[in-house]
């Protein structure tokens, strides 16, 4: 089969407009070319793509297949271009790395700014990104190195061992739980908690403990970053569960308290997961070894 990347473009735009019309306008086409390049696609596959009805299109079951698959080619597409520019501009290498929140805020600043300045020709994208996300995004090419934290399942990944995380309820000095050494994150679930973007990683991995216990997060506030977290608990908004590292820096400036939470899911081990660390290139493996502390 040979696919044309205007299709697949017009495929996915259409899943997400559900509209031939604007569909067409934003691949540039107009609507009679669009629908010919959607039917000659159909015919040449022998199968539907899409659902026609009165509110607009849908995609089949196929048509979900065809358009996971474009986005993954057009993303691939998008970063071929994008190494090949930076390599026109000098750059020799690009790394891509998705990991989870704390990994991004607490451990991997230093790391890499020291790695960028000793390879001044190698650039890195860094996203935050879901751990089941990141397991995805390595086995299918859509990042060169994951760093995840907790229990996922990723068997076809290689892993290594990069930091441990513990998590810990961060309150003002005077609330009810400050003074006490632990406490049950049930116990927690009563009072408003100051969160982090519903987008982060560890507001995902809160809101599912909560879930787990049949409750909901009673979030008072979402703010960008865990210092905004901290200073908004030291004025008494709610109480909030950040790393302990987090915690421990902050406490020396804010007037905080910090206790320890005794569910399991609190400790986490990060880890760094790669498709294989034989087949990355030199310099994504030079900084796996940085990451790791083997260079």
């Amino acid at each position: 089969m040979h696919f044309d990347f205007v299709d697949l473009t017009l495929m996915v735009t259409l899943s997400d407009t559900k509209n031939l019309a604007r569909a067409a306008e934003r691949c540039h086409l107009s609507a009679p070319a669009a629908s010919n390049r959607v039917k000659n696609l159909e015919e040449g596959l022998g199968f539907k793509l899409l659902y026609r009805t009165s509110q607009g299109m849908t995609l089949t079951p196929a048509g979900e297949a065809f358009v996971h698959h474009a986005r993954l080619v057009l993303e691939r597409v998008e970063h071929l271009a994008g190494d090949m520019q930076e390599y026109g501009d000098g750059i020799k290498g690009h790394v891509r790395i998705w990991a989870n929140t704390t990994a991004i805020s607490e451990f991997l600043p230093a790391v890499l700014s020291g790695f960028l300045r000793d390879h001044p020709d190698i650039n890195i994208d860094l996203r935050e990104v879901l751990s089941g996300e990141i397991v995805r995004g390595v086995a299918e090419s859509a990042t060169d190195i994951g760093i995840v934290a907790g229990n996922v399942h990723a068997d076809h990944l290689e892993m290594l061992p990069y930091r441990d995380d513990r998590l810990v309820l961060v309150t003002s000095q005077d609330h009810r739980l400050a003074a006490g050494k632990s406490v049950d994150f049930a116990q927690t679930l009563a009072d408003n908690f100051v969160g982090l973007p519903t987008s982060s990683a560890i507001h995902a991995f809160v809101t599912s403990a909560a879930d787990a216990l049949g409750a909901r997060l009673k979030l008072r506030i979402q703010v960008g970053n865990f210092e905004a977290a901290c200073r908004m608990i030291e004025s008494g908004v709610g109480i909030g569960i950040v790393p302990e590292s987090v915690a421990v820096r902050h406490a020396k400036t804010l007037k905080i308290a910090i206790v320890g939470l005794n569910d399991a899911w609190a400790e986490r081990k990060l880890k760094i997961c790669v498709r294989s660390l034989k087949d990355l290139p030199p310099f994504a493996r030079a900084l796996v070894d940085r990451l790791t502390g083997s260079e």
